[in-house]
């Protein structure tokens, strides 16, 4: 979808395919019609944007095949869908049965990393509609936090230097300007804003930025406004904003048995207690801490934008609608690429599950009208 800042930029609101599994061109095409059409329909637009994922595998036939990326936007077209950004953080099987950490390889250090994403920067230059200014792509903090040694930290800033060349040289091949966003996440080498104006102090800030994720930020205990602030003193651009919000329990000692039902296998969910004075890899091991209750914990656990989850829990959507107004709800827009994230859809409770494709669209598109409509009450139509 598309709405109209104030300030006249055209801001993208698109949803986040990671939730569905595929990792080949029919099995995203297939995705399509049974997800993102019934979403747009339901939603009453003529066009709706995707945050769209590709594995590295599809991601490599595709940058290598013209005629498959013709194919896949004259997909696209043909259901009224747009692509302007897509989610370059998980690089292969993001619903195997265990995911957890290996979401982080390979890291920035590896090449592969730089391949992959342009494959992805290759692909997107071709789906990019007509009239958009620009493409994104959000990709992962540089890698897990341990180990990370001085050899890594070089080897990724070659690789960044590598990235912001690429990049140029696409646009000068093609006409088209593609940014990444580094994606600050907790346990991370960039868990936070002030991370990441250390550690991207010296990237070609023309191609690449900071993605701003809103349930990131609010696990962090990042205040939004002091976030936009750091970045914007930096000079770091914003290139793009994850909408998206986290499990928070005032008092854990009292949910431990709600808080069990959110400890599953497949998904890395890092707690951090209040202003991060303890912090924890995964749920599990926070729950198995005793010693630790009494004061508020956010867990890294992306729930549904529209719902609240069932009581003594609840979500970070004051964060996220503060992050909201902090980023495009002032007099200029600081990012307009934003992208509903609820990947986690599939592993909620069972009782808060969707039954089937069918429920599942329904509630993506109820995501994404709750956004549409905190967006419209910060004035953008």
């Amino acid at each position: 979808m598309r709405l109209r800042h104030p300030d006249g930029q055209t801001v993208h609101l698109a949803y986040g395919t990671n939730v569905h599994p595929a990792e080949d061109l029919d099995g995203i095409v297939r995705q399509l019609s049974t997800y993102a059409t019934p979403m747009r329909e339901r939603l009453g637009a003529d066009l709706l944007g995707l945050g769209l994922w590709l594995s590295a595998g599809v991601a490599a036939e595709l940058a290598a095949d013209a005629s498959a990326r013709r194919r896949l936007r004259r997909e696209l077209d043909a259901r009224g869908l747009e692509v302007v950004t897509l989610n370059g953080f998980p690089y292969r099987e993001f619903h195997a049965p265990v995911v957890k950490r290996a979401v982080y390889v390979p890291d920035w250090a590896d090449p592969a990393r730089l391949r992959y994403t342009l494959d992805l920067a290759r692909i997107l230059v071709d789906l990019l509609p007509e009239d958009a200014v620009r493409g994104s792509i959000s990709t992962l903090p540089l890698g897990w936090r341990d180990p990370w040694d001085g050899p890594q930290a070089e080897r990724v800033a070659r690789a960044l230097d590598a990235l912001a060349q690429g990049l140029a040289g696409l646009e000068v091949l093609t006409g088209r300007t593609i940014r990444v966003a580094f994606e600050p996440e907790p346990g991370c080498v960039i868990e936070n804003t002030l991370q990441a104006t250390v550690h991207l102090a010296r990237v070609d800030r023309s191609r690449l930025g900071v993605c701003v994720d809103l349930a990131h930020l609010a696990c962090a205990w990042e205040d939004p406004v002091v976030a936009v602030q750091r970045l914007a003193r930096a000079g770091l651009p914003i290139v793009k904003i994850q909408v998206s919000a986290a499990l928070e329990v005032a008092d854990p000692a009292v949910a431990r048995d709600t808080l069990a039902h959110y400890a599953e296998p497949r998904f890395l969910h890092q707690t951090r207690t209040s202003g991060c004075r303890h912090s924890f890899d995964d749920l599990d091991e926070a729950l198995a801490d005793d010693a630790v209750g009494g004061e508020p914990w956010r867990v890294h656990y992306h729930v549904p934008l529209h719902a609240e989850p069932e009581p003594p829990l609840r979500s970070t959507t004051p964060v996220l609608r503060a992050g909201l107004a902090a980023l495009v709800g002032g007099p200029v827009a600081a990012c307009d690429h934003l992208e509903v994230e609820t990947y986690t859809w599939n592993v909620l409770p069972p009782d808060r599950r969707p039954d089937g494709p069918r429920a599942l669209a329904h509630g993506m598109a109820a995501e994404l009208a709750w956004t549409r409509d905190t967006l419209n009450d910060l004035g953008l139509k």
